[in-house]
Parts: structure tokens; sequence; C-alpha cells
């Protein structure tokens, strides 16, 4: 299967695509690699598949991966309606899966020009080449956010997704919207995945994670809003590119041409138990300082993966135990805290 990976220099985008090169699949991965936080982290991942800084840095170059024969990269920006066009063209792509996009909760809120251009206007590009290029399925990255102050938990793909509390949120709930058009009127099979809380080596530096981690260890204080009473549903990312893979690999039936599946651990941890955790592991306490809740957030998320585990056999298996653990040991070898 020839599979495109837009974001494949972020988290996500790269646990996959090592993944599905291993697996033996196709895979061309793209990026714009912006510097909505150290762009060094996102070299560092491509270089794990094979993908040379000095190549990779270059827009529209095509990057033959070192390491795998089945990876190339190309750095493009969505937004590029032109340039994105062309590629599909040429590698005639089997499945797209689309996990590019800015992120961040409270990003959006002090730059919201930059949301409506990658994950409006470069999602649409996507839709499009889709629509032009008889892409088979399409998966694509939404997001737990768009739950936004929803009460009851679990949250489930039933429950109203209609008050979305930060323009983030807002971009993932339109992509569901715009696929759901597309499906409609020109029969393209989408599936729409809820990311929970994902974390794991190589996560992305604004997360909670990361911050905590790289603060205790550098003798900082660490942030904990809304004075701790916080839980999350912290999904593993092995956890999560299982899942996905699941879903790109599954033929897709006529009758689901549109579907929305949660995806995480199926269980909420109060967030002072995740710190607790991550001071095992580094042996050593943190100093917290205790917050209000910031303005986009919500007190709790928590994924009933019902259907995922129905319709794909889904099953999250690394709980925080292990998933820190894991998570700890990557990065004291990787910011060399011995």
């Amino acid at each position: 299967m020839k599979i495109l990976i837009t974001g494949a220099a972020g988290f996500i985008g790269f646990h996959l695509s090592k993944r599905l090169v291993e697996l033996g699949h196709v895979v061309v991965g793209i990026d714009n690699i912006n510097d909505y936080y150290d762009v060094n982290l996102k070299y560092d991942r491509l270089n794990e598949l094979g993908i040379k800084r000095t190549e990779a840095s270059s827009f529209y170059k095509e990057c033959r991966s070192e390491l795998f024969s089945n990876f190339k990269f190309v750095r493009i920006h969505l937004e590029d309606k032109e340039e994105l066009s062309n590629l599909f063209k040429i590698e005639k792509f089997d499945v797209v899966c689309n996990l590019a996009a800015q992120a961040g909760v409270r990003y959006s809120i002090e730059n919201p020009d930059t949301y409506i251009q990658s994950n409006i206007v470069g999602y649409l590009n996507i839709l499009e080449c889709c629509r032009n290029y008889n892409i088979k399925h399409l998966v694509y990255a939404s997001s737990s956010s768009v739950y936004g102050t929803n009460a009851k938990v679990p949250f489930s793909e039933d429950d109203k997704v209609d008050h979305p509390v930060s323009l983030y949120a807002a971009t993932k709930k339109s992509n569901e919207l715009m696929a759901h058009t597309y499906s409609h009127l020109y029969k393209i099979a989408t599936t729409g995945l809820r990311f929970f809380t994902v974390y794991g080596p190589f996560g992305r530096p604004d997360m909670a994670p990361m911050l905590f981690a790289d603060a205790i260890t550098s003798s900082r204080p660490i942030k904990v809003f809304n004075y701790g009473s916080m839980e999350r549903d912290f999904t593993y990312i092995d956890d999560i590119v299982e899942g996905i893979k699941r879903v790109i690999e599954k033929p897709i039936k006529k009758r689901d041409l549109y579907k929305i599946y949660n995806i995480g651990n199926n269980d909420s941890v109060k967030l002072l138990d995740f710190i607790n955790e991550i001071e095992t592991n580094l042996e050593k306490k943190a100093e917290k300082v205790m917050l209000p809740i910031q303005a986009g957030d919500v007190e709790i998320t928590w994924a009933n993966v019902d259907k995922l585990i129905l319709d794909f056999g889904y099953k999250p298996k690394t709980g925080i135990a292990e998933g820190v653990k894991k998570f700890i040991g990557w990065f004291l070898v990787y910011h060399k805290f011995k």
C-alpha cells in the first residue's frame, strides 16, 4: 500500500511513518517543519527515518531515506495547493493520513490566523486532492478538544460537539464537517480519529509530559493548572500508532464512507498522579505552582473507545506506569541528563 503521511516530522506522524515502513508499506512523508516549537526535534525525528537535515531543509525536494528504501520525504506547505496537487499526481497514493495541523489549544488564542491557514485552508487542499486523484481512504486527525465543556464522561462519539472552547477545537470540528461533506458529495471514504492526550518518546515539547520532565530535571517549578484538579486520558504513542495502523490497513466498506472514532487509553488519570509517575522515574520531586484553569482548557478528558474496539479490535495496553517509564528513559538519553 502506498501511503501519504502529512505532518511526518511531527510527533505522531514520525512514529506512524516508522511503523508503516517497517511493515513494508511505501510511505511518502510531508511536513513544512515550522518553528512552532524547536525544529531540531523535528529534524531529529526525520533523522531516525533516515532523512538528513541538509536534505530535508529545502522545500519541494524529494529526499530518499538512507535507512528505508520505502520511505521518502518532501518539505511542503499544505497551503501550497499547486505543489500539493503535483505530488498527488506523481505519487498516486492509495491512502492519505493527514496528521499535519497547527497544534496547541493555548497558542490558538494568541495566533488565530495560523490555525485557519493550516487547519482549514491546508485541510481543504488535502480534501480537494483526494477528490481529484481518486484516493481510496482519507484518515485524518481530529481531537478530544471537540468535546469542549462536555460534562458527561467518558466522552462518546455520539455526544454533541457543538460548543468548542478554543479556536483549535473549532478547526478540528470543522475538519469533521468538511470530511462529511466530501464523503457525501464525492463518495470519498473518510475516517476521523479524535486523539486524546498522546505522550511518549520524541513528544512535543509544548505538552505537559515534556514540560514537566524538563522543568523537574532542571530544578525549575512546574505549573499545575486548575490547582491540580485536572484529569486526562493519557495515551502512550505505541497504542495510538497501532490504532491508526489498523484503520489504514482495513478495507473500507461502502456503508462506512464517513466515520469518527475516539482513540485513547480508555481511562482518565489525575494530573497529579501522572506527575507523581514522572517524579518517581526521575527520582526527584517537583516544585509545584498551583494556578487556575487557563482559557480554552477543560477539566477532564476520557475516551470511550468501544467503537474502535468493535470495528478494529483496538485495545490500548500501556498504562501510565509503563508508559511514563519508557518516556522518561528516552528523555534522559535524548537530553543527556545522566
